[in-house]
């Protein structure tokens, strides 16, 4: 069967879990949410578990029921198999086994059963796939689905969770772990498309195009690496983070991150099982970054060897932004604190608190891939200019990539991407302007939003790492040259300004001369009409 055909077949079983919740009035509800994502997480887990004991026990592999079958071992033969298994897969009982439930499927009380099975697969699971909170408490895997049941009757919940259990059985991704499909991050992005609006607002407002994503990762991981720490302190969903994983390698990174957002938080873990990166869900922290910061080698903040942020620009920060205002964080907000707005306190520019954050986490050999508004390239005072003369003067900037607009669907706001290189030590830094580059697309028949081609994102890409100057799209530039423009990093500043000369005959040039005086004494006309018309009405003035 070939990748195609499988993921057809995910996003089958996806759409026909969404229409079960609908069929039950659940459609597009936050509880429709939870149980979507809890129920196809537990099919995943329940087949990559097979997939592992069929690797690990030649006669399960040779099984034609191999759930049967393992049902025989004894006790101890089951806990060894256990221990044989890869530390990211969950390990599952046999009355865990989703053909368990399948089989039971029609008894009293099935709803509980179902629930009660997942909550005990998190309880066992607890210590590998739990996210923590800033005070340490565990964010448990599952809930079980009774939990958002609660104006049901027992039959409906019963009903419900039975129709949620046959959706189960028509596929296995064991078949997709044997021929080792990477397209769960794909899979990913399907599975929550229909839950990027919460409360009427857009969920995950720093939720990264791909296009952007994909363009941050192969600009910062030019080369390969092993054994690094990747880290987003406003890591949303974790589309940047995953970007990066791949580009470095699974086996070859370990991810840390924070984000105040419970539900950001439990949908990075889900990302993490589908792209093999369990081994770092014991590092996703959910809390507020800017205020308490989690990640610490003793008692100063962890350096990191790659971070990657789309952080939120405004936020109405006022009633913490005192706390911030300390000597401890002098050091980390060396460019300063946004002051307390008096009006409109929603406008608040946190970014400027993330990329000083970003700044101050890195190794001593790290880099970084922020998005900034584009106004921060070339602002001419303040928080915004400091911030960008520090990475002149200590020579961290790589290089900047100023995107279309409307690169997001969400926002109007024009924006840019910031490297960060610690050991960018040739002098030369890379501005490129891709305003123009992009094709226009109608979103709900009246917002707009720019989509990059294959083709361009390489030409970005290609053009970024290689250093090349290129005609209207990029320009190499020294750091005395960028001081010298008041540190601006835009690149249309550093453009040459080009001169064509045309060809033209004795006649052509005449004619052309006489368009330019003919409007000449139009506008002279009109000017001394102006001017008497300004005193007439002066002459008119009378004191009172």
């Amino acid at each position: 069967m070939t990748e195609q055909i499988f993921i057809s077949k995910t996003k089958s079983l996806i759409d026909n879990l969404k229409g079960t919740c609908s069929d039950y009035g659940l459609g597009n509800s936050g509880d429709e949410f939870k149980i979507i994502t809890q129920v196809f997480l537990y099919k995943f887990m329940n087949d990559k578990f097979g997939y592992e004991v069929k690797q690990l026990d030649r006669k399960l592999k040779n099984s034609d029921n191999w759930e049967e079958d393992i049902k025989k071992y004894s006790k101890d033969e089951y806990e060894f198999l256990l221990k044989k298994m890869s530390p990211d897969s969950a390990r599952l009982y046999p009355d865990h086994f989703i053909s368990t439930l399948y089989n039971k499927s029609n008894s009293e009380q099935f709803a509980k059963l179902f629930s009660d099975t997942l909550r005990d697969i998190s309880k066992i699971n607890n210590d590998v796939f739990s996210v923590k909170t800033e005070e340490g408490n565990k964010i448990q895997l599952f809930y079980g689905v009774d939990e958002y049941l609660r104006n049901f009757s027992e039959k409906q919940k019963d009903n419900f969770s039975k129709a949620l259990i046959n959706q189960l059985v028509d596929i296995n991704f064991e078949d997709i772990f044997e021929k080792k499909f990477d397209f769960f991050s794909h899979i990913f992005e399907y599975l929550i498309k229909d839950y990027n609006r919460d409360g009427g607002g857009v969920y995950a407002e720093y939720y990264t195009p791909h296009a952007i994503a994909k363009i941050m990762a192969n600009i910062l991981v030019d080369k390969p690496v092993s054994n690094v720490s990747v880290y987003d302190p406003s890591a949303g969903s974790g589309t940047l983070l995953m970007s990066v994983a791949h580009a470095i390698g699974e086996d070859k990174c370990t991810i840390y991150s924070q984000d105040i957002s419970d539900k950001s938080s439990n949908l990075l873990r889900l990302n993490l099982i589908l792209n093999n990166l369990v081994h770092s869900i014991h590092n996703i922290i959910q809390g507020n970054t800017i205020k308490d910061p989690y990640h610490k080698d003793g008692g100063e903040l962890k350096k990191f060897d790659f971070i990657v942020s789309n952080p939120p620009f405004k936020l109405d920060f006022s009633k913490w932004r005192d706390d911030l205002d300390t000597k401890e964080n002098s050091k980390r907000f060396f460019a300063g604190i946004p002051k307390v707005a008096k009006v409109k306190k929603q406008s608040m520019a946190i970014y400027l608190l993330f990329i000083q954050h970003i700044i101050h986490s890195l190794s001593n050999k790290g880099r970084a891939a922020v998005v900034v508004p584009t106004g921060f390239i070339t602002a001419q005072s303040g928080i915004e200019k400091k911030i960008r003369e520090k990475l002149i003067d200590e020579k961290m900037l790589k290089g900047v990539v100023s995107m279309p607009p409307n690169i997001f669907a969400t926002t109007g706001t024009n924006v840019s991407v910031i490297f960060i290189d610690k050991t960018n030590s040739d002098d030369k830094v890379v501005l490129m302007d891709a305003s123009k580059l992009g094709k226009k697309i109608k979103l709900d028949g009246k917002n707009e939003k720019t989509v990059l081609s294959v083709e361009e994102e390489e030409l970005i890409i290609k053009t970024f790492n290689k250093k090349e100057q290129v005609d209207d799209l990029s320009v190499i530039v020294a750091y005395d040259e960028i001081k010298e423009k008041n540190y601006s990093f835009s690149a249309g500043q550093y453009f040459d300004v080009k001169i064509e000369y045309i060809d033209i005959t004795s006649d052509e040039f005449d004619k052309k001369i006489k368009v330019f005086k003919d409007n000449l004494k139009d506008y002279f006309k009109e000017s001394k009409e102006l001017e008497e018309n300004i005193l007439q009405n002066l002459t008119r003035l009378k004191y009172e």
